[in-house]
């Protein structure tokens, strides 16, 4: 796994290099944020460890940077130890907060400590992926069950993939093109559009969406697509 740590304080830096390294992590150091920044994108981070006082950009300010990106866990090891600087820094999005000085043996448990709960964290995440839950509507993927209401809705193999890519596109338009492609796996011509407009209308009968001026749920998007909104 590899493990980020970004701190001013070389001899800080190389000890938690070496203590890390000796549990098989890699290791990326950075003594400036903006270097870092410049690279993050390119890098694959499993857990930062940030430093707070920084000569170009603060520890608290990096933070919010990564965290408009990214949900890996970050430890923040600093020598500010009162009280509002720790709440500051585990409200700007950090998982943990440990003061300097610090026993590296320490760091290195709430490092594999923090790693066990986001592994489990994505974990339980790519489990929900198979579970649609939203605005009275319910799907399971796994077993192509659809609850409306919660009352079970027998689909179609068709209607089920078509309403199940709406959903999790839910706030954006599907093209019906795309919609095609992605159902029936096949490209799309002109004259799909019958199709796909016809098992669109049996989704609207089977969840009572009929009125077809105020769609409530599956919206068309004249000459575009079709859309629900979140």
């Amino acid at each position: 796994m590899n493990i980020l740590v970004i701190d001013d304080e070389t001899s800080i830096a190389d000890l938690i290099e070496i203590y890390l390294q000796n549990e098989s992590y890699h290791v990326y150091k950075y003594s400036h944020a903006k270097d870092l920044l410049k690279d993050l994108d390119t890098l694959s981070i499993d857990l930062a460890i940030l430093d707070v006082m920084m000569p170009d950009i603060d520890g608290f300010s990096l933070c919010q940077k990564i965290r408009e990106k990214y949900s890996f866990p970050i430890i923040f090891v600093t020598a500010k130890i009162e009280e509002m600087d720790k709440i500051r820094g585990l409200m700007l999005g950090a998982d943990d907060y440990l003061t300097k000085p610090f026993q590296p043996l320490e760091l290195v448990a709430r490092v594999k400590a923090q790693l066990r709960r986001y592994k489990e964290y994505n974990k339980q995440n790519q489990e929900d992926e198979n579970i649609i839950d939203f605005r009275e509507i319910v799907m399971n993927y796994e077993t192509h069950e659809f609850f409306f209401h919660d009352e079970k809705v027998d689909l179609t193999p068709i209607e089920f993939e078509i309403l199940w890519t709406l959903c999790k596109n839910r706030g954006k338009v599907v093209r019906t093109d795309e919609l095609f492609f992605d159902v029936w796996k096949e490209k799309y011509y002109e004259k799909d559009n019958n199709t796909v407009m016809v098992h669109i209308r049996h989704l609207r009968e089977k969840m009572k969406d009929t009125n077809n001026r105020h769609q409530k749920y599956i919206q068309t998007v004249w000459g575009v697509g079709y859309k629900i909104e979140k």
